[in-house]
């Protein structure tokens, strides 16, 4: 009790403390309260601050504000309008046709694990190869239905797609045209003693911008690099799986060994429990090697600074409480609550407050 105690004391002696607490407080409630509702938005939210990452970097190098702007949105556009014409096309095909095979992967798949106790029956009793079996069928069929209901086939699903993909274009242009308006207006609601949370969101915004900035190129080579790899071996599936592959270094550690299950699907389907599934399993481990060891150290020398356990923490806490959003959010969300750490006034600081204010 005496540590809540002192705690409460600290937050209420101490009006930057306050601000700051309430802000976290209140934005948290918003997010939880209206992620569903406000999801084009929000998405629209992450788009714009990820355009303006790009365009602060234009502006450092000293290229026209309207220009830069006028650019990254270009872009923006031109790269939305291939994905949607060309890559989610091909993808849905991809992720349709697998879907379908998973009744021959099944079968396979039983045939192999069933011959286990007879191949190893030191290690596999026929019980336990029952209970894989079961457990193999059911991560198979939450997976292939989890990517169907992914593709919105519904008729709600259908006009969720559309109404993204007509307002948040609509409203990432007019967040990232009016910021400086926008945010303003926010300001003019807060305190003018407001130092403490701006040197939190000063710290959030640098180490946020070096990771999504390095989390952007990451993808791109992860995902090419992967394709080409999975092509030349002639995986099937080699578009989605580059796709999934590529996305899954926002999740990291965990996201890479998700991943390669799906991998492993493919490859036991295409070949059996051959030589050639073997090679596809060791090409993606060494994809994964050169990202973590050799592309990750040089992106992000100077981005985020997070102990990998508490990366890890970060990511089962979140995700345990917005499920996969707060996965994908892990370590953004685990940015914001080191900065808050890291500017919490230590108690040699909270003394001389405390005293003034009495």
């Amino acid at each position: 009790m005496d540590i809540i105690r002192d705690w409460y004391k600290t937050i209420s002696k101490n009006p930057q403390l306050t601000l700051l607490v309430l802000l976290l407080v209140l934005v948290t409630t918003a997010i939880i309260l209206t992620a569903d509702i406000l999801a084009p938005f929000i998405t629209a939210l992450v788009l714009a601050y990820l355009l303006q990452v790009f365009i602060d970097r234009l502006d450092q190098l000293n290229v026209a504000r309207w220009l830069s702007m006028t650019l990254v949105f270009a872009l923006f556009l031109a790269f939305a309008l291939v994905v949607l014409v060309g890559l989610i096309p091909l993808l849905i095909r991809q992720i349709t046709q697998l879907a379908r095979q998973v009744p021959d992967l099944m079968s396979r798949l039983q045939d192999v694990v069933m011959h286990l106790p007879e191949d190893y029956p030191a290690l596999v009793t026929p019980d336990q190869a029952a209970r894989i079996m079961d457990q193999v069928q059911t991560e198979i069929v939450d997976f292939s239905q989890f990517m169907l209901g992914s593709l919105g086939g519904t008729v709600v699903g259908l006009m969720t797609w559309i109404v993204y993909l007509i307002i948040v274009p609509l409203m990432v242009f007019f967040l990232v045209k009016d910021k400086d308006k926008i945010v303003a207006w926010i300001k003019s609601f807060l305190p003018q003693q407001r130092q403490l949370a701006g040197e939190v969101w000063k710290e959030v915004h640098h180490q946020l911008q070096n990771y999504v900035g390095g989390k952007v190129i990451e993808i791109a080579i992860v995902a090419v690099v992967t394709y080409i790899v999975f092509a030349f071996i002639n995986l099937q599936y080699a578009l989605l799986l580059a796709v999934i592959t590529g996305f899954s270094v926002l999740i990291p550690y965990i996201g890479a060994a998700v991943v390669t299950l799906p991998i492993a699907m493919v490859a036991t389907l295409q070949w059996g429990l051959t030589g050639d599934a073997v090679t596809a399993l060791i090409a993606y481990g060494i994809i994964q090697a050169l990202d973590g060891n050799v592309l990750v150290p040089f992106l992000f020398s100077e981005a985020v600074d997070i102990h990998p356990v508490a990366i890890i923490v970060a990511i089962l806490f979140f995700g345990g409480i917005w499920g996969f959003w707060g996965v994908f959010f892990a370590i953004p969300l685990a940015v914001v609550v080191q900065a808050v750490i890291r500017s919490w006034p230590s108690k040699s600081e909270r003394i001389p407050q405390a005293d003034s204010v009495d």
